[in-house]
């Protein structure tokens, strides 16, 4: 078994789906359907039920999922010790507003055990480019939230959080157990520069054009909101100062939490980190 086609699978069986794995893997559907069934006729059994919705995985197939994760991951980690080895190898993390996640924290101690002798360098970045300087070189991987604009980029989900909106303890909507869009219709918002990802900008003001002040990093959304009642969403779950609180949005879809990288970077480095991350946020 070759471990590209073992990535193939993989996709598959992740997405439970040919075209959405093919479009994952930057590759036309039928040399990824023929990479499985010539992988099925290695293992001599089915590894997929197929059917016109998607597909489902075998309990052989099953059994392959879990051994081509553990071992892609150690040949992920061989190329970087190697890497690491040849010179002092370095990766630079561009991480969005927050940098308290605690699947954040897992990562790096987890990428740290398994590539001590990595160097990770860590660019904090504001509101105004979701994908953390990727597009400008700026960085090699963006630990972030989608959505934003994709062009070029690879995105990986690592998890979703429920969204709620941002208020002061005072407000009379604070009281309520859980809020709809409509509630908030007529407030004032904090909102991005101009320039901003229009994408990212309409996620954050509910899909609407909204008034208020510009915000750019996640302390002044936090100081607009405590000192002039404006409005602002953010992902639940996170520590409020006093005086302010999260109401739960019924109508709002979630926000992902995503890896991103640009196409077509091969660096192994890069990748184990994705792996890495893959765990570390869906404990």
């Amino acid at each position: 078994m070759e471990l590209r086609t073992l990535r193939y699978f993989v996709a598959v069986a992740e997405d439970l789906h040919f075209g959405r794995a093919a479009a994952r893997l930057h590759m036309s559907q039928p040399p990824l359907s023929r990479a499985i069934r010539q992988l099925e006729a290695e293992t001599g059994a089915p590894l997929l039920v197929r059917s016109p919705a998607g597909v489902a995985l075998t309990p052989v197939g099953a059994v392959l999922l879990d051994e081509a994760r553990s071992l892609l991951a150690r040949a992920d980690r061989l190329r970087a010790r190697v890497a690491a080895a040849a010179g002092t190898a370095t990766l630079t993390v561009g991480i969005l507003g927050d940098g308290t996640d605690p699947g954040a924290a897992r990562l790096a101690a987890a990428y740290r055990r398994a590539h001590p002798g990595v160097d990770i360098r860590v660019r904090d970045t504001g509101l105004t480019d979701p994908t953390c300087g990727l597009r400008a070189g700026l960085v090699d991987v963006a630990l972030t939230r989608a959505p934003f604009d994709k062009t070029a980029l690879t995105v990986r989900e690592l998890r979703t959080d429920p969204v709620g909106a941002i208020l002061r303890t005072d407000d009379p909507l604070a009281r309520r157990d859980r809020l709809c869009l409509a509630d908030l219709a007529g407030r004032r918002w904090f909102r991005f520069p101009p320039g901003t990802d229009p994408l990212w900008q309409a996620y954050w003001n509910g899909g609407e054009a909204r008034e208020g002040p510009v915000v750019r990093v996640v302390q002044e959304c936090v100081q607009a909101v405590l000192w002039n009642g404006t409005v602002g969403l953010a992902p639940l779950g996170h520590d409020l100062p006093a005086g302010l609180t999260a109401v739960p949005l019924a109508d709002m879809a979630p926000s992902r939490v995503v890896a991103a990288w640009n196409d077509g970077d091969t660096n192994p480095l890069l990748h184990s980190f994705v792996e890495t991350a893959t765990g570390a946020y869906r404990r």
